[in-house]
């Protein structure tokens, strides 16, 4: 059974979120002192961005197969138990309907 609460995809968004703002910080940091370490400094800056870039691409990818993978087990659902589905549909519908006319 697949754990579903992988630290690495689920944690990792933060964190590479918090990061980013950190890469952004030093580097208007950088900017604004100029000086002669700076362009090196940038560098520095520039390489950290292009690893959280390549994480950020990875995370996507993963997302991206979780919801494809999601969206066929759903199409194979509904096609194996077309009136289930179409029951439970209807059903939804009807609660959502009930709920909207209340509030109004």
């Amino acid at each position: 059974m697949k754990n579903r609460h992988d630290t690495s995809t689920t944690e990792a968004p933060e964190l590479l979120l918090e990061n980013l703002r950190k890469l952004v910080t030093e580097a208007e940091k950088l900017i604004g002192e100029g000086g002669d370490n700076a362009e090196e400094a940038l560098g520095g800056v520039r390489a950290r961005f292009e690893q959280a870039k390549a994480r950020m691409e990875d995370i996507y990818g993963v997302a991206r197969k979780k919801v494809v993978s999601g969206a066929r087990q759903a199409d194979d659902a509904i096609r194996s138990h077309p009136y289930e589905s179409l029951a439970i549909a209807l059903g939804v519908g009807v609660l959502l309907g009930a709920l909207i006319k209340r509030r109004e």
